[in-house]
């Protein structure tokens, strides 16, 4: 059977996109309600209701029911890994709820909303769950399910953000000068060059006069020397004995 809550505030809401439990499993739907310790009439409805699980499912549980995990919590004590429940939960108790399928979302007036800020961490609903078993060997007891989500009204949204006036007001307002401020907004300036004796890379300057042909290699291939002119030489004349001049005619 289905409970419907009286006015609690919404705490890690996910009724428009699943998200991952906390320890894993297939993605859900969720949304954690924040139950005024004085709203009597929503809390005795859920005890009641969870008790009445419990007892129809005891045989499944050996006839055990003591002591089996529920998904109600005071907010005032300690969470089920130890740890201290946010400030927002101080006086209320706190009620996780689920569900594979999507939840229906609707206002005051039971129009849908769709919107995926409609609803938030922080505002204020009304909300359809129900509970049921659980039996596994290491985890057994009473899970609670989502059905449906009224919205009521706004309220302050619970998320870890803060102001603008936080964030860049006080100590934290821009003066005009620090590190990383640039000498020309909007200009980069170029690094100057590393120094060799630190081990970083120095461009070598440019060559005089531009381009210079290296040195051949020791050992490796050379341009061979230009020849010279071949020398000239005499040949002689077997009548006359005389050398013939170049270009002459044998013997004359």
């Amino acid at each position: 059977m289905s409970v419907t809550t009286g006015v609690v505030r919404a705490s890690f809401v996910h009724v428009y996109q699943p998200t991952t439990p906390p320890g894993g499993g297939d993605p859900k739907y969720q949304i954690t309600l924040l139950i005024p310790k004085s709203d009597l009439s929503t809390l005795n409805s859920l005890t009641a209701e969870i008790e009445q699980v419990k007892q129809s499912n005891a045989q499944q549980f050996g006839g055990q029911t003591a002591g089996l995990k529920i998904p109600l919590y005071d907010g005032d004590g300690a969470m089920p890994n130890g740890g201290a429940w946010g400030e927002e939960c101080r006086g209320h108790m706190v009620l996780r709820a689920s569900s594979k399928d999507q939840p229906t979302v609707v206002d005051t007036n039971v129009q849908p909303l769709l919107s995926p800020n409609a609803v938030y961490s922080g505002c204020y609903v009304r909300v359809s769950v129900n509970f049921y078993a659980y039996n596994q060997p290491m985890n057994k007891g009473i899970g609670c399910g989502l059905n449906a989500v009224q919205k009521i009204a706004d309220g302050e949204p619970l998320a870890n953000r803060i102001s603008p006036e936080e964030a860049f007001g006080g100590a934290n307002t821009y003066t005009g000068t620090g590190q990383g401020q640039m000498s020309q907004p909007g200009q980069y300036q170029t690094p100057a060059a590393s120094n060799p004796q630190s081990g970083g890379y120095t461009q070598p300057p440019a060559p005089a006069g531009g381009y210079v042909q290296p040195a051949a290699p020791i050992g490796g291939y050379a341009q061979p020397l230009a020849q010279s002119q071949p020398a000239t030489y005499s040949q002689i004349d077997p009548i006359t004995g005389q050398p013939i001049v170049p270009g002459g005619v044998m013997g004359i």
